[in-house]
């Protein structure tokens, strides 16, 4: 968690280019001999993210040593060290093509947003692997029926909802504003970049993924059938309310760099809270399926001793 706000700092101060357009050295150098606040801002990223990487296959091995062979921990471990590989693939792109600092292309908006989405399901993996080690042997369901409809499409809302907020925050990085009423005005002018076109979206998509996830929350707070997965929606919910009201106060401030940070940290835990909630709907399906088998095979060995 402190690597991707430590990451959406290099973006938020422009620190993208502190190293120049080299990768993985910094300036041509392993340690830059007179660093600016800049310089060492993204090597900061850099050595946090080598650390964090580093972890993750450390996690990988003692789940290979840990659990059988097939375990979703193993699953999940696996697929984070791809994924924090990837992270770091796509952050030495952003650097070697130049598409940090002030850059205002569209590529970079898409880069941003395949960044997005590549933290988003690295989180995913990782909160994964620590929910099937907290519960050793519980298999997981395959997706079916109104239940999974729901889960399914609150997390593509949050996903959708997660890339038109790094949009807007590229925007509020590109092109900053003093006060609300400004960065309304910035956003519906005819003239205005399309990063700000796109930044006047997402206060709508975060609003319509809100509604959606509380009702998701609220019917599984009422419905699950482990005290776990109840407790699981709750905390989503909490953390809806959480966000809007944080969502709230950075659109009213003007997207101060410190309110931008904290917006993203909720954001992260959320989709943490929201994976959890899936994976325990997902062990609770899958126990109730199987014991459903069993109750059924009773009878059939019964009727034939």
């Amino acid at each position: 968690m402190f690597v991707v706000a430590w990451g959406a700092l290099v973006r938020a101060t422009g620190s993208g280019a502190g190293c120049g357009s080299h990768w993985p050295t910094c300036q041509g150098e392993v340690i830059p001999l007179a660093p600016t606040t800049a310089t060492i801002i993204e090597l900061t990223h850099r050595v946090t993210s080598s650390l964090a990487l580093i972890i993750v296959i450390v996690q990988l091995v003692a789940a290979l040593i840990i659990f059988p062979r097939g375990h979703l921990a193993r699953r999940a471990s696996g697929w984070s060290v791809f994924f924090m590989i990837t992270e770091a693939l796509i952050g030495a792109g952003l650097v070697l093509f130049e598409k940090v600092a002030h850059d205002k292309s569209i590529a970079r908006g898409w880069w941003m947003s395949a960044h997005l989405l590549n933290t988003f399901t690295l989180l995913a993996c990782l909160g994964l692997a620590v929910f099937a080690s907290s519960r050793e042997g519980t298999p997981m369901a395959k997706p079916r029926g109104r239940s999974w409809l729901m889960l399914a499409s609150a997390l593509g809302a949050v996903l959708v909802t997660g890339v038109t907020g790094a949009i807007a925050a590229l925007g509020d990085t590109l092109f900053p504003a003093t006060s609300l009423r400004e960065g309304l005005v910035m956003d519906l002018s005819p003239q205005a970049h399309v990063f700000l076109q796109l930044r006047a979206l997402h206060p709508f998509a975060a609003a319509i993924t809100a509604v959606h996830l509380l009702v998701v929350a609220s019917a599984f707070s009422r419905s699950g059938k482990d005290a776990r997965t109840r407790e699981a929606a709750r905390r989503v919910g909490i953390l809806v309310v959480l966000q809007i009201a944080v969502g709230v106060a950075n659109l009213a401030l003007a997207a101060p760099t410190a309110m931008q940070l904290v917006h993203l940290l909720v954001a992260d835990v959320l989709w943490l809270a929201l994976v959890a909630l899936t994976a325990s709907v997902a062990s609770e399906t899958s126990t109730l399926t199987g014991s459903d088998k069993s109750a059924s095979a009773v009878p059939l060995h019964a009727a034939h001793p």
